[in-house]
C-alpha cells in the first residue's frame, strides 16, 4: 500500500508501551542477551512482558541479528528497544532503521549528551536523522516524508540511563531536555561508582531514585528500574515512589534460575 491508507500512521502505527506510559500505568520489561533468534519475541509476548530490549552494550549480537528480532517484535505487536553500546548516530540510527521502536542510550552524563541522542534519534524539526525511503515500522509502505517523519517521531521512544554521580548531579537538566521519554535508572554501575556495588540497601539509592523521579514528574518524563531483579521490594518500593518502567532481568537469568532450580529439585530426591 501506499499513501492511498493515510489511516495506517494513525490507527496502526503505534508504540502501545508509550501509551501505557501515558496513562501512568506500570510497566514491564526483559533484557534479551543470549538467545539470537526470534523465538525470543514470542516468550516475552506469551509471558506477558509489555515490551524488551536487546543490550547491545553487553552482548555480541550482530546489528542483523538485532534488527531481524526487532522485525518480529513489530509482527507479533511488544515494542522492541535497543540499548546501543555507543550513543552515536552509527549505532542509534542504524537500530531505529533495523525496526526497533526506541533507543536506550547508556551512561549519559550531561543534558548535551542527552541532546545529541535526540538529535540522531529524531528527524527534522526535533532532530536530524537521515531520511530513509522506507522503514519496517511503517511497513515499508510510501508515505509523504513529512507525514512519515512525523509519525516515526511520535511512536519512536528515546530513554537515557542514569547510572553515574555525574548524571545524578545533573538529572534534572537532563530529563528537561526536549525529546526524552525516560530516565532508566541503572543501579548497578551507579552503586559500582559510589564503591559499593551491589548493596542496594544503601540510603544514596533510595534517595537517587526520589531525585530522579521527582525531576522526571516536573518535567512529565517517566522513570525506569534498572538492575533490581534480585530487590523486588525495592521494585516495589520505588514504583510506588513513582517508577513506571520496570526492568526484570535477562533472558540469561531467567533460564539459568529455572535450570538450577530443577536440578536442585531431582539432586534432593531420595530413592
Amino acid at each position: 500500500m501506499s499513501q492511498s491508507n493515510p489511516n495506517f500512521l494513525q490507527q496502526e502505527l503505534r508504540n502501545h508501551l508509550k501509551e501505557k506510559l501515558a496513562r501512568d500505568e506500570i510497566v514491564s520489561s526483559m533484557m534479551v542477551r543470549l538467545v539470537r533468534g526470534v523465538e525470543i519475541v514470542r516468550i516475552a509476548k506469551t509471558a506477558g512482558f509489555d515490551s524488551f530490549y536487546i543490550d547491545m552494550e553487553h552482548c555480541s549480537f550482530s546489528l542483523e541479528t538485532t534488527g531481524q528480532i526487532c522485525m518480529a517484535a513489530l509482527e507479533a505487536g511488544i515494542p522492541a528497544f535497543v540499548r546501543v553500546p555507543a550513543n552515536t548516530p552509527e549505532y542509534i540510527t542504524r537500530v531505529l532503521d533495523a525496526g526497533a521502536m526506541g533507543v536506550i542510550a547508556p551512561h549519559v552524563r550531561t543534558a548535551d549528551e542527552a541532546r545529541a541522542v535526540v538529535k540522531a534519534a529524531k528527524f527534522q524539526p526535533q532532530g536530524d536523522r537521515s531520511a530513509n525511503g522506507s522503514l519496517p515500522q511503517l511497513q515499508y509502505r510510501s508515505f509523504a516524508a513529512q507525514e512519515a517523519n512525523d509519525a516515526m517521531n511520535r511512536v519512536t521512544m528515546v530513554i537515557v540511563m542514569m547510572e553515574a554521580v555525574e548524571a545524578l548531579e545533573r538529572v534534572e537538566e537532563i530529563v528537561a531536555v526536549d525529546g526524552i521519554d525516560m530516565m532508566l535508572v541503572g543501579t548497578n554501575d551507579l552503586t559500582a561508582e559510589w564503591g559499593i556495588p551491589g548493596q542496594y540497601d544503601d540510603p544514596r539509592v533510595a534517595a537517587a531514585y526520589e531525585k530522579t523521579i521527582a525531576a522526571c514528574r516536573k518535567h512529565g518524563k517517566h522513570v525506569g528500574v534498572g538492575g533490581l531483579g534480585s530487590r523486588p521490594d525495592l521494585v516495589e518500593k520505588f514504583v510506588r515512589m513513582g517508577a513506571r518502567y520496570v526492568s526484570t532481568g535477562t533472558d540469561l537469568g531467567f533460564l539459568l534460575a529455572a535450570c538450577t532450580a530443577k536440578a536442585e529439585a531431582v539432586a534432593k530426591l531420595r530413592v
